[in-house]
């Protein structure tokens, strides 16, 4: 069981999206995962037994031995040389722009010292290309008042920002769901091969954590995105019905599990708005009700038609918003009924990027509510075109692929190694057979020599510019059947606008939990 364990850490550390580093006391290299090789250019047999030093420019070697010795006398997890530029250096004497974050470990033999390492070149980049249009649009703007001329570079500069913003938001969405995306997915595991109780205490928190960390980071790259201009509403007509289905279908598992009764009416009018930006909206302040509503509480999603548009209302029986704190609900950070010192559920930034949303299309929204009996949230669409709802299509009449060993086969389709392989070590310990490729051709390559998956995961945005829509179409017309398939996305609200209504596809953004995945593949797979 012991070297059971070892293994296990190995593969753990070896998944890490991050190069992992163990030293002795002594700065000489005693671990060293597989991305350090990745990183540095070294084979894993080298790295093994080198002085930590000779992975940093010379420059640095001798004032960093001092900085190792200071370290071991405050020994904390932190960053290192926070505030300072630190560089790696590879083999081939090339230097990089590098993260690194310092934990000790201590054993009762020796101190040891685990440094993670990220190349963070693209980003350094993607910040000074930021700040270089941020200082020419400067420039530009101050000459614009004398010249016409001037005026037009200004111009030309603004959108220069503007381009270097939306690079710098995608960059940094991806960057950041990445690692986000692999911890979920290796705390799954972990939750599932770990049997003493202190540890599955520790990976219960654990996964908390990374909950918490999921959401405030969801948020604040909604409100980012809204406050830079880089979402641009797609008007087009939509079903109340279609619209209605997609949230109970998310969030009935979630109200189930609070013991919430969740009722979903139907509707038949046609709206007119943007409807993937309409669905956040609505999702938002569902996640509010089920939030703010106590065991035993009703949460319903109705619709009603006034004149030339239809209320879309969230009702619950929740605690209710006092009259003279209504004002305040759509402020950031704040929170009905929790002092700002106490411990959160959530971050308060939900309704204000409802009211960014509602702005930004142009709709109504009101809030009516009572202390102890609950609130209702309302809002307003302009009816569109057509007056019928057109019916859902059909679904595909393709029959399920059946493996003939009894259990199902994924394909997954990944190009980040860490997600791919922390993907792939879930499935396969919950019984899944699983091939995993990183591109379109190794996908249509796995279909052709081992025959049409039961489920296609695959990310959308993958190396070369393929795209994961790309890879499902590709397949099912390799295969010649209607495949299952799960789109994993950091950025739903652009791929949704743009996706047909498929009874076999579900769309899942990322980063998604080990739990949240598997729930969507055993519903895929019973469908």
């Amino acid at each position: 069981m012991q070297s059971l364990s070892a293994e296990l850490a190995r593969s753990v550390l070896d998944a890490a999206p991050d190069a992992m580093i163990i030293v002795d006391e002594a700065g000489t290299v005693c671990f060293a995962n597989r991305q350090v090789s990745s990183l540095f250019g070294y084979s894993r047999d080298q790295v093994i037994g080198m002085d930590i030093e000779q992975l940093m420019p010379e420059r640095f070697r001798r004032r960093h031995v001092a900085h190792r010795q200071e370290y071991e006398q405050a020994l904390r997890s932190r960053a290192m040389g926070e505030g300072l530029a630190l560089f790696g250096r590879r083999v081939d004497g090339s230097e990089f722009p590098v993260e690194i974050s310092l934990s000790p470990i201590r054993t009762p033999e020796q101190l040891l010292i685990a440094a993670a390492i990220r190349d963070v070149s693209d980003r350094k980049r993607v910040e000074k290309e930021l700040r270089v249009a941020r200082e020419s649009s400067e420039r530009a703007r101050q000459a614009a008042d004398h010249l016409r001329a001037i005026a037009d570079e200004a111009r030309e500069s603004a959108d220069r920002a503007n381009q270097a913003k939306s690079r710098f938001l995608a960059t940094a969405s991806h960057d950041l769901r990445q690692p986000l995306q692999t911890l979920a997915l290796l705390n799954g595991i972990l939750r599932r091969v770990v049997g003493e109780p202190s540890a599955l205490e520790a990976l219960a928190q654990q996964e908390q954590a990374i909950g918490a960390m999921t959401r405030l980071l969801s948020a604040l790259l909604d409100i980012s995105k809204l406050e830079s201009g880089a979402i641009k509403p797609e008007l087009a007509d939509f079903t109340i019905g279609t619209l209605f289905e997609g949230l109970r279908r998310e969030f009935a598992s979630i109200a189930a599990s609070k013991n919430l009764e969740l009722q979903v009416s139907s509707g038949g009018e046609c709206l007119h708005s943007d409807p993937a930006l309409v669905e956040q909206i609505l999702k938002n302040l569902v996640s509010n009700a089920i939030k703010y509503t106590r065991a035993g509480g009703r949460v319903v999603i109705g619709s009603r038609r006034e004149d030339d548009s239809v209320r879309l209302e969230v009702r619950d029986t929740g605690i209710g918003i006092a009259a003279d704190q209504i004002a305040y609900i759509y402020d950031e950070f704040y929170q009905v009924g929790v002092p700002a010192s106490s411990s959160r559920e959530g971050y308060g930034l939900g309704l204000s990027i409802v009211q960014r949303l509602v702005k930004l299309l142009n709709l109504h929204l009101d809030v009516t509510s009572e202390v102890g009996k609950g609130s209702v949230f309302s809002l307003r669409v302009p009816l569109g075109q057509s007056r019928r709802a057109s019916a859902p299509p059909a679904a595909a009449a393709a029959s399920a692929h059946t493996s003939p060993a009894g259990r199902p086969r994924v394909l997954l389709v990944e190009d980040d190694a860490g997600v791919r392989d922390a993907t792939r070590m879930l499935l396969s310990v919950e019984g899944y057979r699983v091939s995993a490729v990183a591109s379109l051709q190794e996908a249509l390559r796995s279909a052709r020599e081992q025959g049409a998956p039961d489920l296609l995961i695959t990310d959308y945005h993958l190396s070369g510019g393929e795209l994961g829509t790309q890879v499902i179409a590709a397949l099912r017309a390799d295969v010649s059947t209607e495949v299952r398939a799960v789109l994993v996305t950091g950025d739903t609200s652009t791929v949704i606008k743009h996706m047909p209504n498929d009874p076999r596809l579900r769309i899942a953004s990322k980063p998604i939990d080990a739990e949240q995945l598997l729930s969507v593949l055993k519903e895929l797979l019973s469908s």
